[in-house]
């Protein structure tokens, strides 16, 4: 169903990137429609790490929790999610970091379908401009933390 991909080039390290993106748990501070975070799980694999997450998800008068299986891969610098639990059909999503000469290309990815008609029309109806909202809101998350752009 709905897909977005976005790619962003930012003034700061993809590793600054890469970092702010993996803590979940901070998501409520910054992300909209993102009112609750909680890790269940986090596992160290060796070359990456396993979190299983859930985020409670506020729109208008819709409230929902679901589950995610986040999987980070440090020396890459890339990030999957995958649903686990909650009120989608299914949900993915990738992020990846790319050091640049100016910063680093930030690079988002997100499919997924909501179980509920209703949720899903009206995400449907501002899907593109709600995604951008979203990568807006890490951007300004890393400018709150990291300082202006030199």
């Amino acid at each position: 169903m709905p897909t977005h991909t976005e790619t962003r080039e930012l003034p700061y390290s993809a590793q600054q990137m890469y970092d702010l993106v993996a803590d979940v748990k901070s998501y409520p501070e910054f992300l909209p429609w993102t009112a609750a975070a909680r890790i269940r799980r986090d596992e160290d694999k060796g070359d990456h790490r396993v979190m299983d997450a859930d985020l409670v998800i506020s729109f208008k008068v819709f409230r929902e929790r679901f589950t995610s299986r986040v999987v980070l891969w440090p020396a890459a610098r890339k990030i999957d999610t995958e649903y686990l639990d909650g009120p989608f059909k299914y949900m993915k999503s990738n992020w990846a970091f790319e050091e640049t000469a100016a910063g680093c290309n930030v690079h988002f990815h997100v499919d997924f379908e909501f179980k509920n008609a209703i949720l899903q029309g009206i995400i449907g109806i501002v899907f593109n401009e709600a995604m951008q909202r979203v990568v807006r809101a890490f951007e300004a998350r890393a400018k709150a933390l990291y300082g202006p752009a030199a």
